[in-house]
């Protein structure tokens, strides 16, 4: 397969990276958020430990959701590399090029996405 000469790669390859960059940094960022809540003098009562626990709890959701966007980018970036970007994974086809603006990592076209039917 061929690049396509109807999308910029170069600034897909840039998006993609800058998004990447942002997810990590924001990860390393918010490290302290996931660590374990530990037993605090300064935190009085069960409640106040419950909802230190629930913050780390949503740190740590939010994490994986950054983890799952992170494969994604980066299944793209390899995409980009090796001049798959913007064709289905699944049959090959040209991935519509608003498809690819609204998320640059999706990996099917619409109709692969829909599945048969």
């Amino acid at each position: 397969m061929s690049d396509r000469p109807d999308i910029d790669i170069a600034a897909f390859r840039a998006r993609l990276g800058a998004e990447r960059a942002g997810l990590q940094a924001d990860s390393a960022a918010r490290a302290e958020d996931r660590a374990p809540v530990a037993l605090d003098p300064q935190i009085v009562g069960r409640l106040s430990r419950m909802d230190a626990m629930q913050m780390q709890e949503m740190a740590t959701a939010a994490e994986r959701r950054r983890h799952q966007r992170l494969r994604r980018l980066d299944a793209a970036l390899a995409r980009l590399e090796t001049e798959e970007f913007g064709w289905c994974t699944s049959c090959g086809e040209e991935i519509g090029a608003p498809r690819l603006d609204a998320d640059p990592t999706v990996p099917t076209c619409v109709g692969c996405r829909r599945g048969p039917g």
